[in-house]
């Protein structure tokens, strides 16, 4: 199995922060799979594993934001990354985000996207689940920005 999780990140995979607004609590994390389904209707692909907290949290709340991060963003994703379940408040403590119109969650700015999206499918997929998603409003794009990657276990900003 090592080997297989040694082989997958050989691959570039863009970096996201997913938040949800649960209640009087906000959650988010890290993720580097998520990606477009569909263009019509639009729609995302969010796979997280089974066993999170943000997993236990999404199977009940359905609607949430995707920050696409930015590469002077490694801090951040790292922050959100970070083991155990700190609350949302304390991950963007001195980072420029807002509230989603739609979902109510946390949008980081700064990024080079940020989406608000409404599960319309879920599909358990071994040790992860999928989450198939209906974006509901794109926030922002910034073209200008090099996005934040991930390769080989190291944040990196794509040139």
């Amino acid at each position: 199995m090592n080997e297989f999780v040694e082989a997958m990140g050989q691959l570039v995979a863009g970096v996201t922060v997913v938040t949800v607004r649960d209640g009087r609590d906000d959650i988010g994390t890290t993720v580097t799979t998520f990606s477009s389904l569909s263009a019509d209707p639009p729609m995302v692909l969010l796979s997280l594993i089974s066993s999170g907290y943000l997993c236990e949290v999404l199977l009940r709340q359905d609607r949430w934001a995707a920050s696409l991060l930015s590469g002077g963003q490694a801090v951040v994703a790292s922050r959100f990354a970070s083991p155990g379940r700190p609350s949302a408040r304390l991950l963007v403590a001195g980072t420029p985000h807002h509230r989603g119109a739609l979902t109510e969650a946390f949008v980081l700015d700064g990024g080079v996207a940020a989406l608000e999206a409404e599960t319309a499918r879920v599909i358990p997929a071994g040790d992860h689940t999928l989450f198939l998603a209906q974006v509901l409003a794109v926030d922002y794009v910034d073209p200008t920005l090099p996005p934040l990657t991930r390769l080989r276990s190291r944040y990196r900003p794509a040139t």
